[in-house]
């Protein structure tokens, strides 16, 4: 019989600290900032709130540590994409892009943002993160313009507008329940942005 392999402290420490961080997250998404405490959090957990309170000193802090966390995590698999991309299309990167902001990442975006209007220290821990998130999609953007021969710098309006789009939308989606008005302005988007490299890749051919 193969003998059990025992977890370290440390191990066990992260996996709790992993599972308040989920907790927090899914807790942001169905009631809110303001609608959650820190009992709330361990007991989604399956944790006692000693337990929270060993690893994170209050609500803030863990708030701020499971945005971040889930920010880095969102990240990283932006770095993958960036790295497949050769041969991916803009439609491609409108449905992931979609797929991410619309799957919850932008709805927990618009609990904490009040919050961080309002509280400096808790904005100076979110804007570093943020900023690594927003340089993740640059690279994407920079990623394709170097394939269709556009122009960096426009390049980056076309990505903003992209993501200004796609905020817009899913702000809209909690009071507006029909997919097909979502996705006719995907539609139209991905005409113009595929028309704007096309014609790009085409005269670079020339």
């Amino acid at each position: 019989m193969e003998k059990a392999v025992r977890r370290t402290q440390e191990e066990r420490a992260a996996e709790t600290r992993l599972r308040l961080l989920d907790a927090t997250i899914t807790l942001l998404l169905e009631r809110g900032y303001f609608r959650i405490t820190t009992t709330d959090i361990a007991a989604a957990a399956g944790v006692s709130r000693g337990a929270l309170t060993h690893h994170f000193a209050s609500k803030e802090e863990i708030v701020t540590r499971a945005v971040q966390h889930q920010l880095r995590n969102v990240t990283a698999d932006l770095h993958r994409l960036a790295d497949e991309l050769k041969g991916a299309s803009t439609d491609d990167v409108i449905d992931y892009l979609w797929d991410m902001m619309a799957g919850g990442l932008f709805l927990v975006t618009l609990e904490y943002l009040p919050e961080a209007r309002h509280n400096p220290d808790f904005k100076a821990q979110m804007v570093p993160v943020v900023k690594e998130f927003h340089a993740a999609l640059d690279t994407i953007w920079t990623r394709l313009s170097e394939y269709a021969g556009l122009d960096p710098a426009r390049a980056q309006v076309m990505l903003n507008a992209t993501m200004c789009l796609i905020r817009g939308m899913v702000a809209q989606t909690i009071v507006r329940d029909d997919p097909d008005y979502f996705q006719n302005l995907l539609a139209y988007w991905k005409d113009h942005l595929r028309e704007t490299f096309i014609l790009k890749e085409c005269a670079a051919k020339q």
